[in-house]
């Protein structure tokens, strides 16, 4: 495999970045994944879009879009692979021990990775813990994912694929690394951004292609809801067949089956909609 790392491609075992990173010492950084089918990325200018609100939202400076091009061009050029996950990674470089940053430039990391297709069903689990709907970091996709990596360990402890969060008014919020949308009374339905979720790029190409709305929704939804699926980079939409011990059979249900050819035909047609 070969890395992007400031400037330069390297071999994995030598593409390295500084112990001392801020990103590393303390989370002090954004990432977006990009989905790449045949060497090509898909939505790129809206995750690069999305990589720089969560900068400033960090008040780390503006990364340099055109080196972020140039870097995810060279890196899919040099590990061709038909499914990949590509991952852009912006940290606010060397730092000294702590909470306060340096002045040294920030670190820019691009790699890729083959991925497979996801299946069109997964089961998902509810947590105990919340999404801070009014933390400083709330909505920025940030490298500080200790909370996700947790949630979902407690959902493979239980045979599913993600972990569901509310929020901490106990509203429907997000999984720890998808959108989620429900239909109720034959409506579909995804928490709004206010909610405390992430702007979800496949999020928003179902609102855009669709008859999606946002709406307001209790946790309880999820017991209740005739189809539930989840969005995102890898999962593009994907049916829930099972939450906790709930089951919802013949999923994909018509909604998320129509939605799920509508997404895949829209994307096949353009790679940066």
């Amino acid at each position: 495999m070969r890395i992007w790392v400031n400037g330069r491609l390297a071999d994995a075992a030598e593409a390295t970045v500084s112990v001392l990173d801020h990103g590393m010492t303390v989370g002090d950084g954004v990432f977006e994944t990009v989905k790449a089918v045949d060497g090509r990325p898909f939505a790129l200018r809206r995750h690069l879009d999305r990589l720089e609100r969560s900068a400033r939202g960090l008040g780390l400076p503006s990364p340099d879009r055109a080196e972020v091009e140039a870097a995810c061009a060279a890196v899919l050029e040099a590990n061709p692979v038909a499914l990949g996950r590509l991952r852009i990674t912006y940290t606010g470089g060397v730092a000294p021990l702590g909470s306060d940053r340096g002045d040294a430039p920030t670190t820019l990391v691009v790699a890729v990775g083959a991925t497979p297709r996801r299946p069109d069903t997964a089961a998902v689990v509810t947590v105990p813990w919340t999404r801070n709907e009014h933390g400083a970091t709330a909505g920025l996709k940030t490298t500080s994912y200790a909370e996700n990596v947790v949630a979902l360990a407690r959902a493979h402890e239980y045979g599913a694929s993600e972990a569901v969060l509310a929020n901490t008014v106990g509203r429907l919020c997000e999984g720890t690394g998808s959108n989620v949308f429900v239909v109720v009374g034959g409506r579909l339905l995804t928490p709004p951004l206010t909610s405390g979720c992430l702007a979800g790029v496949t999020r928003a190409l179902v609102l855009q292609w669709t008859d999606a709305e946002e709406a307001d929704l209790p946790y309880s939804v999820l017991e209740e809801a005739e189809e539930v699926f989840l969005t995102g980079t890898l999962r593009d939409v994907q049916a829930i067949s099972r939450i906790d011990q709930r089951e919802l059979p013949g999923a994909p249900g018509p909604v998320t089956a129509k939605v799920m050819e509508i997404f895949a035909d829209r994307a096949a047609a353009d790679l940066e909609p």
